[in-house]
Protein backbone atom coordinates (compact mmCIF):
# COMPACT_ATOMS: atom_id res chain seq x y z
CA UNK A 1 0.00 0.00 0.00
CA UNK A 2 1.42 3.38 -1.05
CA UNK A 3 1.25 6.64 0.89
CA UNK A 4 -1.34 7.89 -1.62
CA UNK A 5 -3.52 4.84 -0.91
CA UNK A 6 -3.39 5.54 2.84
CA UNK A 7 -4.24 9.24 2.37
CA UNK A 8 -6.82 8.79 -0.41
CA UNK A 9 -9.95 8.89 1.80
CA UNK A 10 -8.84 11.38 4.46
CA UNK A 11 -11.01 14.20 3.07
CA UNK A 12 -14.11 12.01 3.02
CA UNK A 13 -13.46 10.94 6.63
CA UNK A 14 -12.91 14.54 7.76
CA UNK A 15 -16.15 15.70 6.14
CA UNK A 16 -18.08 12.77 7.67
CA UNK A 17 -16.68 13.50 11.16
CA UNK A 18 -17.58 17.17 10.88
CA UNK A 19 -21.10 16.63 9.58
CA UNK A 20 -21.83 13.78 12.01
CA UNK A 21 -21.02 16.18 14.83
CA UNK A 22 -23.09 18.99 13.33
CA UNK A 23 -20.09 21.33 13.07
CA UNK A 24 -19.29 23.98 10.47
CA UNK A 25 -15.96 24.59 8.77
CA UNK A 26 -15.78 27.91 10.62
CA UNK A 27 -16.17 26.21 14.00
CA UNK A 28 -13.47 23.65 13.17
CA UNK A 29 -11.19 26.45 11.94
CA UNK A 30 -11.63 28.27 15.26
CA UNK A 31 -10.87 25.07 17.23
CA UNK A 32 -7.79 24.08 15.21
CA UNK A 33 -6.30 27.32 13.90
CA UNK A 34 -6.50 25.93 10.35
CA UNK A 35 -8.10 28.26 7.80
CA UNK A 36 -11.56 27.53 6.44
CA UNK A 37 -10.19 27.39 2.89
CA UNK A 38 -7.55 24.82 3.88
CA UNK A 39 -10.15 22.71 5.68
CA UNK A 40 -12.44 22.91 2.66
CA UNK A 41 -9.65 21.83 0.29
CA UNK A 42 -8.69 18.96 2.64
CA UNK A 43 -12.26 17.69 2.69
CA UNK A 44 -12.58 18.00 -1.10
CA UNK A 45 -9.28 16.19 -1.70
CA UNK A 46 -7.66 19.29 -3.21
CA UNK A 47 -4.99 19.52 -0.52
CA UNK A 48 -2.64 16.75 0.57
CA UNK A 49 -3.04 16.07 4.32
CA UNK A 50 0.07 16.59 6.43
CA UNK A 51 0.81 15.63 10.01
CA UNK A 52 0.68 19.31 11.01
CA UNK A 53 -2.92 19.50 9.71
CA UNK A 54 -4.13 16.09 10.86
CA UNK A 55 -2.95 16.24 14.49
CA UNK A 56 -5.15 19.20 15.52
CA UNK A 57 -8.08 17.75 13.55
CA UNK A 58 -7.77 14.37 15.27
CA UNK A 59 -7.68 16.18 18.63
CA UNK A 60 -10.73 18.31 17.78
CA UNK A 61 -12.76 15.31 16.63
CA UNK A 62 -11.54 13.12 19.51
CA UNK A 63 -10.30 10.34 17.26
CA UNK A 64 -6.98 8.58 16.84
CA UNK A 65 -4.77 9.76 13.98
CA UNK A 66 -4.98 6.21 12.57
CA UNK A 67 -8.75 6.64 12.22
CA UNK A 68 -8.20 9.56 9.85
CA UNK A 69 -5.58 8.02 7.58
CA UNK A 70 -6.40 4.32 7.49
CA UNK A 71 -10.01 3.61 8.33
CA UNK A 72 -10.12 -0.14 8.32
CA UNK A 73 -13.32 -1.93 9.19
CA UNK A 74 -13.53 -2.72 12.90
CA UNK A 75 -12.76 -6.32 13.77
CA UNK A 76 -16.13 -6.64 15.50
CA UNK A 77 -18.92 -4.36 14.24
CA UNK A 78 -21.28 -5.30 17.06
CA UNK A 79 -22.15 -2.59 19.56
CA UNK A 80 -21.66 -3.57 23.20
CA UNK A 81 -23.56 -0.83 25.00
CA UNK A 82 -23.82 -0.79 28.76
CA UNK A 83 -27.35 -0.21 30.07
CA UNK A 84 -27.94 2.99 32.03
CA UNK A 85 -30.76 3.40 34.52
CA UNK A 86 -32.56 6.75 34.77
CA UNK A 87 -35.31 7.15 37.34
CA UNK A 88 -36.06 3.40 37.17
CA UNK A 89 -36.16 3.28 33.35
CA UNK A 90 -33.32 1.48 31.54
CA UNK A 91 -31.67 2.83 28.39
CA UNK A 92 -29.45 0.54 26.30
CA UNK A 93 -27.23 2.39 23.78
CA UNK A 94 -27.42 0.89 20.29
CA UNK A 95 -24.77 3.14 18.73
CA UNK A 96 -21.06 3.35 19.56
CA UNK A 97 -20.23 6.92 20.51
CA UNK A 98 -22.82 8.96 22.42
CA UNK A 99 -22.70 12.67 21.71
CA UNK A 100 -21.38 12.31 18.14
CA UNK A 101 -24.47 12.64 15.99
CA UNK A 102 -27.65 10.62 15.72
CA UNK A 103 -27.90 8.04 18.52
CA UNK A 104 -30.22 5.07 18.99
CA UNK A 105 -31.35 3.58 22.30
CA UNK A 106 -33.60 0.77 23.44
CA UNK A 107 -35.68 1.91 26.41
CA UNK A 108 -37.16 -0.46 28.97
CA UNK A 109 -40.04 0.98 30.99
CA UNK A 110 -41.01 -1.10 34.05
CA UNK A 111 -44.71 -1.59 34.88
CA UNK A 112 -46.34 1.39 36.59
CA UNK A 113 -43.35 3.66 35.80
CA UNK A 114 -43.94 7.36 36.51
CA UNK A 115 -47.69 6.80 37.12
CA UNK A 116 -49.34 10.16 37.62
CA UNK A 117 -46.23 12.10 36.53
CA UNK A 118 -47.41 15.02 34.40
CA UNK A 119 -44.18 17.05 34.71
CA UNK A 120 -43.51 17.81 31.04
CA UNK A 121 -40.01 18.72 29.84
CA UNK A 122 -38.66 20.63 26.83
CA UNK A 123 -35.33 20.65 24.96
CA UNK A 124 -33.96 21.40 21.48
CA UNK A 125 -34.36 18.88 18.67
CA UNK A 126 -36.74 16.12 17.62
CA UNK A 127 -37.47 12.71 19.06
CA UNK A 128 -38.51 9.64 17.14
CA UNK A 129 -39.85 6.71 19.18
CA UNK A 130 -41.07 3.25 18.11
CA UNK A 131 -42.95 0.98 20.54
CA UNK A 132 -41.65 -2.60 20.39
CA UNK A 133 -43.86 -4.09 23.11
CA UNK A 134 -46.22 -3.03 25.88
CA UNK A 135 -47.82 0.40 25.98
CA UNK A 136 -46.60 3.82 27.02
CA UNK A 137 -48.32 7.13 27.65
CA UNK A 138 -47.13 10.32 25.97
CA UNK A 139 -48.25 13.72 27.18
CA UNK A 140 -47.50 16.19 24.38
CA UNK A 141 -48.55 19.68 25.34
CA UNK A 142 -52.27 19.48 26.09
CA UNK A 143 -52.69 16.15 24.25
CA UNK A 144 -52.59 12.68 25.84
CA UNK A 145 -51.66 9.57 23.80
CA UNK A 146 -51.44 5.85 24.57
CA UNK A 147 -48.96 4.17 22.20
CA UNK A 148 -48.94 0.42 21.56
CA UNK A 149 -46.69 -2.05 19.70
CA UNK A 150 -45.79 -0.90 16.20
CA UNK A 151 -46.78 2.72 16.77
CA UNK A 152 -44.32 5.53 16.05
CA UNK A 153 -44.20 9.14 17.20
CA UNK A 154 -42.00 11.96 16.02
CA UNK A 155 -42.25 15.43 17.49
CA UNK A 156 -40.50 18.72 18.06
CA UNK A 157 -39.09 18.50 21.58
CA UNK A 158 -39.64 22.20 22.17
CA UNK A 159 -43.25 21.13 22.76
CA UNK A 160 -43.61 20.13 26.45
CA UNK A 161 -43.69 16.34 26.72
CA UNK A 162 -43.53 13.45 29.20
CA UNK A 163 -43.50 9.65 28.91
CA UNK A 164 -44.85 7.16 31.44
CA UNK A 165 -45.91 3.53 31.68
CA UNK A 166 -49.01 3.45 33.90
CA UNK A 167 -49.84 -0.08 32.74
CA UNK A 168 -49.34 -3.48 34.42
CA UNK A 169 -46.91 -4.80 31.79
CA UNK A 170 -43.39 -3.57 30.95
CA UNK A 171 -42.84 -1.63 27.71
CA UNK A 172 -39.90 -1.54 25.29
CA UNK A 173 -39.20 1.19 22.77
CA UNK A 174 -36.55 2.26 20.29
CA UNK A 175 -35.67 5.96 20.31
CA UNK A 176 -33.53 8.03 17.96
CA UNK A 177 -31.96 11.16 19.42
CA UNK A 178 -29.78 13.79 17.76
CA UNK A 179 -27.05 15.75 19.57
CA UNK A 180 -29.60 18.36 20.65
CA UNK A 181 -31.87 15.69 22.13
CA UNK A 182 -29.06 14.40 24.35
CA UNK A 183 -28.95 17.69 26.24
CA UNK A 184 -30.49 17.78 29.66
CA UNK A 185 -34.25 18.24 29.77
CA UNK A 186 -35.54 21.35 31.51
CA UNK A 187 -38.92 21.79 33.15
CA UNK A 188 -41.64 23.18 30.93
CA UNK A 189 -43.14 24.93 33.93
CA UNK A 190 -41.98 25.54 37.51
CA UNK A 191 -42.27 22.56 39.89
Amino acid sequence: MTDDDVLQNVGTRLRALRTDRGRTLTEIAEDTGISVSTLSRLEAGGRRPTLELLLPLARTYGVALDDLVDAQAPADPRVHGHPVERDGMTMVPLTRQPGTGLQAYKQLFPPRWQVGNTDQKVHEGYEWLYVLSGRIRLLLGSRDFVLGPGEVVEFDTRVPHAFSNPFAEPAETLILVGPQGERMHVRARPA
